[in-house]
């Protein structure tokens, strides 16, 4: 994406013919790739099992045993929750927080921290997951292709982990669930190699304009209302810094002298790399490891980062005349007699009575949502 001749992985080698009276003129020389070509397997993989994850949670939704109406209920346990309570034809969202999504309540009382990973997993519905896998392929096989499947793996699981964190320190309320802020972490990490790669490829400002407006235009879907930014911002910030990391190439007078055929002379390397991807690599791990240090540590503490920044939740989203950004929460009173509950939704004065067994307590919460909207 944006980047020319990456990928084909094709560089141009200068070399200078060698004179030699008992040799004769060696035979033109062709460009060649330097780089070897990764077969792609991982990022297939991780597709295959986002869509798995996402059918194991609508197995486990089943809605019609636990709602009323349903989405498309010819399904069966399969069909989707109705579209005031999910428009996206998805789960429930007690059914999400059961799975694994990113409940900040839990990570900081109950210390479920792999919340912060298993998120990355899960999607919200059929529209979300499907615009995200189709996302990784775009941007993924081409990278695993380039780097290889440890490295892109790393940048992937890494940056969804840097989405996650970012995000809980400042969205302290309600659920998170999807892949975003790993998919931003391969942008980030599509421009850190590019700029810590400087040197071996051609038409770089071209390049490096293109990748730019790709990234402007995805973080600035992100200040719309319902989207969580702040995941697309830790993700991107995470992989831009791990790209210097783990996305290093040699520079390109090395290529050159690694490359060069039998019969030419390449100018000679001193070193593998420059000196300015040393100092980024250096400077790069000490920020991802010290951030991610003071992420955690502030985030247990249960410390909310707007109470520190007043301007920091227009990165998230920016408020207009055509929608609001505050967060409808949704609050019932509630009463039970046996296993009579009735429910009352506070915001539009709706009252319903349910039958629930000990076992449906926990879709109280559900119901409420479903109550109010």
């Amino acid at each position: 994406m944006g980047r020319e001749g990456a990928g084909n992985d094709i560089v141009e080698i200068k070399v200078h013919q060698r004179r030699e009276n008992n040799v004769g003129s060696p035979p033109p020389y062709q460009n060649k790739s330097v780089f070897k070509k990764w077969v792609p397997w991982l990022v297939p993989l991780f597709v295959v099992a986002n869509i798995a994850v996402f059918i194991a949670v609508m197995y486990v939704n089943d809605c019609p045993t636990n709602s009323g109406s349903c989405v498309a209920p010819s399904l069966g346990r399969f069909s989707f929750q109705p579209l005031k309570e999910n428009p996206l034809l998805g789960p429930s969202s007690s059914t999400l927080v059961k799975m694994g999504a990113l409940d900040v309540a839990r990570v900081v009382n109950k210390h479920q921290s792999w919340r912060l990973i298993s998120c990355i997993w899960l999607h919200a519905g059929v529209f979300h997951v499907v615009a995200n896998m189709l996302s990784l392929l775009l941007i993924g096989i081409r990278l695993e292709q380039e780097f290889g499947f440890f490295r892109i793996g790393l940048v992937y699981v890494i940056s969804g982990f840097g989405g996650s964190l970012l995000s809980a320190l400042f969205i302290q309320t309600g659920i998170s669930v999807g892949a975003s802020g790993a998919l931003f972490g391969l942008l980030g990490g599509m421009l850190s190699e590019l700029i810590t790669n400087w040197t071996i490829y051609a038409n770089k400002s071209a390049a490096l304009t293109t990748l730019l407006c790709i990234i402007a235009i995805n973080l600035a879907v992100g200040l719309l209302p319902h989207v969580d930014n702040y995941a697309h911002i830790g993700g991107f910030l995470s992989g831009f810094f791990l790209g210097f990391v783990f996305l290093i190439r040699p520079q390109f007078k090395w290529i050159n002298q690694k490359a060069c055929p039998p019969g030419y002379i390449a100018p000679p390397a001193k070193s593998k790399h420059k000196a300015y991807q040393y100092v980024l690599w250096v400077v790069s791990l000490i920020v991802i490891i010290t951030g991610f240090t003071l992420g955690m540590v502030a985030l247990l503490r249960g410390v909310n980062v707007n109470d520190h920044c007043s301007w920091c939740h227009y990165l998230s989203c920016v408020p207009t005349s055509l929608w609001s950004c505050k967060s409808r929460r949704v609050y019932c009173q509630s009463s039970q007699l046996g296993n009579q509950l009735n429910l009352t939704c506070l915001s539009n004065g709706k009252s319903n009575l349910y039958y629930l067994s000990a076992d449906d307590l926990s879709k109280v919460q559900q119901l409420c949502a479903q109550l109010c909207s």
